[in-house]
């Protein structure tokens, strides 16, 4: 616990047999309450490797994608009572040491939702991000800042911190469950006026970690454009949007 606040870990798994032991023991456990894993059908040893660390293990006997992983973990997170969930890819690519500041930052009082940046100051070049998807996220970045009215410096990184009394009002079900619910869900916290904050993350790519190929990133950055704009027409009461049905 941190401030008499119950912190759980969630871990998104697929295909994550190389890096998980060395991401749960930067965990920091003199602060986490929980640890769950959610294998979402791996073709490896990732849940038998989680049951051996003595991590809360889920399986999803079919691959239910990367949102739909997700979905599993924040529900289970919320059953076990969490005050504070936060996510981190077992793939090694982000610094488990960070789950405690990112913690404060919640229990201040100050934020609902805390992303861990790699844009701030100069971690993701240095860390081996492929140039093409340093620019691609400057450029996302850039339009949905336009179109959503805030100046976060990325929204697409994969390390985040939530107030379960968020997470409990945010309709994740109409979310996509593909690689788009990272942004939809962030989305749907800045309509529903929750305050956003960053910390600066530095990052790793290696052989290991895990990365969606040139076409789903395409895929992906399509998907964040169309969600910051419907949201931003929505705004404008040019359309009507499913997803931002309860917005105002």
């Amino acid at each position: 616990m941190l401030a008499e606040r119950k912190i759980v870990v969630v871990l998104p798994a697929y295909n994550a047999a190389l890096t998980l032991e060395r991401t749960f023991a930067e965990i920091p456990s003199e602060i986490v309450d929980h640890v769950i894993l959610t294998d979402d059908a791996s073709n490896d040893d990732t849940a038998a490797i989680s049951r051996r660390l003595g991590i809360h293990t889920l399986v999803h006997e079919k691959n239910r994608g990367y949102g739909g992983n997700q979905k599993t973990c924040y529900a289970e997170a919320l059953r076990l009572g969490a005050d504070i969930v936060i996510m981190v890819h077992p793939d090694y690519q982000y610094s488990p040491k960070l789950v405690t500041a990112m913690a404060a930052m919640i229990t201040s009082g100050h934020y609902s939702v805390v992303l861990a940046s790699r844009i701030l100051g100069t971690g993701a070049l240095k860390g081996g991000m492929p140039l093409y998807k340093y620019v691609a996220n400057r450029i996302l970045t850039f339009v949905e800042n336009i179109l959503l009215g805030l100046k976060l410096s990325e929204y697409h990184t994969g390390y985040r911190a939530w107030s379960a009394d968020l997470l409990r009002t945010l309709p994740l079900e109409r979310c996509s469950d593909d690689f788009v619910f990272d942004n939809q869900m962030l989305v749907l916290a800045a309509s529903a006026g929750a305050p956003i904050g960053e910390i600066s993350c530095p990052t790793k790519y290696f052989a290991e970690a895990s990365s969606i190929n040139f076409r789903r990133s395409m895929i992906y950055g399509l998907g964040v454009l169309r969600t910051a704009l419907d949201y931003r027409l929505m705004r404008w009461k040019l359309k009507t949007s499913a997803l931002f049905a309860d917005a105002s």
